[in-house]
């Protein structure tokens, strides 16, 4: 369920991902390994990034999408020498896989295998981080653009914390786990559970499938502008997100609401007696409660007040995502 309460422990939590540095433990969410000759052409045609300009030790976040451009989930890639790793999201893991196989066809070179149980996942947040990815010998990395990243014995560490704070992102095998953990937080990191981690995705606007992410939605009214290559041609749901492009025909959009009591996750937005949106996610802060919900682009953006039943609500800005059309 896409809600979540505070506590002391995750206050400090989410101060030091902001300010300092945290470290949060994402094993349980979904890694598949693509391998074989075609696998750039596979995935490049199965998602909106571009994959096929992409060289082992860079990456990309893409969307895969139905047909119809509706999402699926927000992977995270990472290019190999021999492979590409794809990080999913938790809920999506077998059922991406699933959809996947689904398109390999008999003569494509393409192998999937699911390593989520031999692998494990670590995301360093905050301005702080790079200390800790220098101690860990991985210091080349620092700088380099986002999705980029180097292998230091059997860790892999990209740039990128998986929310809109600096950061990176450790994918290892298993057998390392605890040892990594164990050393990362004696180098200062402070832990983020997944409450914590929630938290501060529903603040930062980071879509999560069953909540953002339905067949209700396709990545231009999410925001996912950094995902969507417009140039790479032909790929599954391509003519939907080109039109709506092209003709500049996003009708809702997601966006942060900042409000004065906790509110019921699905409940319908409203400006006076007007239905204008949906209340996808919320969460109670440390400075008050905070939602997450699509808007009709007709209604209004920042500034706009709302009503969630009797609950007073403000649009905000959400760093994870943007409603600007690309030039």
């Amino acid at each position: 369920m896409p809600t979540s309460a505070i506590d002391a422990k995750d206050v400090a939590a989410i101060e030091a991902a902001t300010a300092g540095v945290a470290v949060c433990d994402r094993s349980h969410w979904g890694r598949i390994r693509v391998s074989e000759d075609d696998r750039l052409r596979f995935l490049h045609n199965q998602s909106t990034n571009d994959f096929q300009s992409l060289q082992p030790g860079q990456g990309c976040d893409t969307v895969m999408v139905s047909s119809t451009a509706r999402t699926i989930d927000l992977v995270s890639a990472y290019i190999l020498e021999d492979a590409v790793l794809l990080l999913t999201s938790p809920s999506r893991r077998q059922s991406l896989f699933q959809w996947l196989d689904r398109y390999i066809f008999y003569a494509d070179k393409v192998q999937l295998k699911d390593v989520t149980d031999e692998t494990s996942t670590f995301s360093l947040i905050g301005a702080k981080s790079d200390a800790i990815v220098e101690k860990l010998g991985a210091g080349a990395i620092i700088g380099q653009p986002y999705g980029n990243h180097l292998q230091i014995d059997e860790v892999i560490v990209a740039v990128g914390s998986g929310l809109a704070e600096p950061g990176y992102t450790l994918i290892l095998p298993t057998s390392e786990k605890a040892q990594l953990w164990q050393q990362i937080l004696e180098l200062g990191a402070v832990e983020l559970s997944d409450r914590a981690w929630d938290m501060l995705r529903i603040l930062q606007g980071r879509p999560a499938p069953d909540a953002e992410l339905t067949d209700d939605y396709n990545p231009l009214e999410v925001g996912l502008w950094q995902t969507i290559s417009f140039n790479k041609g032909c790929y599954i749901g391509q003519e939907t997100i080109a039109r709506l492009n092209t003709y500049k025909g996003v009708k809702q959009y997601l966006w942060g609401i900042r409000l004065n009591a906790p509110v019921e996750v699905g409940s319908a937005i409203a400006v006076g007696d007007e239905k204008v949106g949906k209340l996808t996610s919320y969460t109670e802060t440390a400075n008050g409660h905070f939602g997450l919900g699509y808007i009709r682009s007709k209604a209004g953006g920042v500034g706009l007040k709302v009503q969630i039943g009797e609950t007073e609500g403000e649009v905000v800005e959400i760093p994870f995502v943007s409603h600007e059309y690309p030039q």
